[in-house]
């Protein structure tokens, strides 16, 4: 068996936060778990996998007393928020609907759609079940990501290959993915493409470089253990 560890959650708590943070006490832990589970899959079906398609490639979930605050990280802003804030104000009024708590709902921009793993996995899921040429199109999203200042690219595919009947494992790669270094800024996605002959498995890790203590592009909140934090170098 291989030893492989998560990239994400090798790094929780040292160098990237956790993406629901709360406390609870042992009666409501399960029930609050749940309620964030129903939260990520409500808005991802509703804003990723119906229109308006707003590419939102991660969802973070923050609990006070009284408030409930989801802070959605999207590459099209414009179309979560709609005409005058409309579209955000019904995704409010359905998510209270949905847990009978006060919902705030906060949208951050993602700047640099092409390094986000979660959004380029979802990007390569598409053109496989069109039936793309899948080695064209791994070089392309390689190419993409380094031009768009990514300092290391791995993507890999895996099953019926271009409607193959045996399955297998294709993998393209460009630059440095120091997996096992905690300091190494890793984004990584799987997602699963479902296929007119069967599910392709999608791969994409992203190497933007090493943390440092000024961080530019974290989360805007001012919840503990909210931000990333730089590991001391001795």
């Amino acid at each position: 068996m291989g030893q492989k560890v998560h990239p994400f959650g090798f790094r929780v708590g040292v160098t990237e936060a956790h993406k629901s943070r709360w406390y609870a006490p042992k009666a409501l832990y399960a029930e609050l778990l749940v309620e964030d589970f129903r939260i990520r899959e409500y808005v991802d079906k509703r804003l990723n996998r119906t229109p308006p398609f707003a590419a939102v490639s991660d969802i973070h979930i923050e609990r006070t007393r009284e408030e409930l605050t989801i802070l959605l990280k999207t590459a099209r802003p414009g179309l979560v928020i709609g005409p005058k804030g409309s579209e955000i104000d019904k995704l409010t009024t359905d998510l209270q609907a949905l847990t009978g708590r006060k919902v705030q709902v906060k949208i951050i921009e993602i700047r640099s759609p092409d390094t986000d793993a979660m959004l380029v996995a979802e990007a390569i899921g598409e053109q496989m079940k069109k039936r793309a040429n899948f080695r064209r199109l791994l070089k392309q999203r390689c190419e993409s990501a380094m031009q768009a200042g990514a300092k290391g690219v791995r993507i890999q595919v895996s099953g019926r290959l271009g409607g193959a009947e045996m399955s297998r494992k294709f993998v393209t790669r460009e630059g440095s993915i120091p997996l096992s270094t905690l300091q190494a800024n890793v984004d990584y996605a799987l997602v699963h493409s479902q296929t007119s002959y069967g599910t392709i498995g999608v791969k994409v890790w992203i190497y933007k470089g090493m943390y440092t203590d000024a961080e530019d592009e974290q989360l805007d909140s001012k919840a503990a253990g909210a931000r990333a934090r730089a590991r001391g170098r001795r």
